[in-house]
């Protein structure tokens, strides 16, 4: 028995021997490896970005038309939707004591021209009979000199007094300032209108030009570097199924302080009439860049809380941010700018495990 048992102990004790055995060679065998990295090398390129932003159909020139005397509508001689030509009547107003003011206005223009030319006369005689020594005193010359520049200082006045009145009566008749159309009228007959109280509320006609358009747009900051006189653009309006072209004929070259954007006009040619102003468009833009700029896949990019980076393999294998500010995307590429040279490989897959000095197996 005693054998029997010995011989157990020694079988345990072996099987236990091979058990250790080779869990000690499988530990020898699993070493952990440094795992690969993908990088890629460094390129620029240009990236061309689709924007699609609302803008405003208004007309090519519109004017509101008011009243500059306090006067009465006599004659309305349009409405909405009626064609004018530049020159052509739209409003006859009525004032009645501007046509008072005119007649004494007159009337006192009369009677200056009649003292001055009195005086004229007086002081020519005078000068001539002057011409034989001793028949007139200097002095009497010389008064009748005075009162003929006197008369004709007040004459002067009277003639100018004489043509405001005509100015404010030719505000009576209110004539189209440009070729167009009226698109709004807040008047009817005997309306009392002027430049004060509640008959200047609104404007008397609203005249808008619609054979010519003007497309507005507000370029974002980020991307008005990208755009320039001359460049074509395509929008759309929601009751039209077509898309229309125009180009930039105008820039602000300032940003609006609250939007901080750049306003954008572009001119479109309308003689079918098909758009009518103050309709909402979408603008589709391209902005293509001028300069070729180094381009990143997203994945390069690492975004943490003291900026963004992307990190650089150098010639050791060694790991090293290099902090960025990024520009435009594009299908999954942005710009970057920053220290960085053509060709250096950066890591593909940027991640903030990646530490500065973290060996780069590729």
């Amino acid at each position: 028995m005693k054998t029997k048992t010995t011989q157990s102990l020694i079988s345990l004790f072996v099987g236990f021997l091979f058990i250790s055995s080779c869990t000690s060679n499988k530990a020898e065998v699993f070493v952990e490896e440094t795992p690969r990295i993908e990088t890629f090398s460094l390129e620029k390129g240009k990236l061309t970005t689709k924007l699609r932003l609302p803008a405003e159909l208004t007309g090519f020139q519109q004017v509101d038309i008011y009243a500059k005397v306090s006067s009465y509508v006599k004659d309305l001689k349009v409405d909405i939707g009626t064609k004018v030509t530049r020159g052509s009547s739209l409003v006859v107003l009525e004032a009645p004591e501007i046509n008072s003011q005119l007649a004494a206005a007159e009337s006192k223009l009369k009677a200056m021209e009649a003292i001055y030319k009195t005086s004229e006369s007086t002081y020519n005689r005078l000068f001539k009979t002057s011409e034989v020594e001793g028949t007139v005193s200097t002095n009497d010359l010389e008064m009748a000199m005075g009162k003929k520049e006197s008369d004709f200082a007040q004459y002067q006045a009277a003639v100018a007094a004489h043509k405001e009145v005509k100015v404010m009566q030719s505000y009576l008749h209110i004539i189209a300032p440009f070729d167009g159309v009226v698109a709004t009228r807040n008047v009817n007959l005997g309306a009392y209108v002027g430049p004060a109280g509640k008959g200047s509320d609104m404007p008397l006609l609203t005249i808008q030009q619609q054979d010519k358009l003007r497309l507005a747009v507000a370029i974002p900051e980020l991307f008005t570097g990208y755009l320039k006189e001359g460049d074509e653009v395509s929008f759309q309006v929601k009751s039209l199924p077509d898309t229309f072209q125009g180009t930039v004929a105008r820039m602000s070259g300032a940003l609006d302080l609250k939007l901080r954007s750049e306003r954008v006009e572009m001119d479109i040619d309308n003689l079918d009439g098909k758009l009518l102003p103050g309709m909402v468009a979408e603008v589709n833009l391209s902005l293509n860049a001028k300069d070729s700029t180094f381009v990143v896949p997203s994945s390069a990019l690492m975004d943490s809380a003291e900026g963004q980076f992307v990190i650089k393999v150098d010639e050791n294998q060694k790991a090293l941010r290099i902090p960025v500010s990024v520009g435009r995307d594009s299908d999954g590429f942005f710009e970057v700018f920053g220290d960085l040279k053509l060709k250096e490989k950066l890591v593909l897959e940027a991640s903030e495990e990646i530490k500065d000095g973290d060996f780069i197996n590729e």
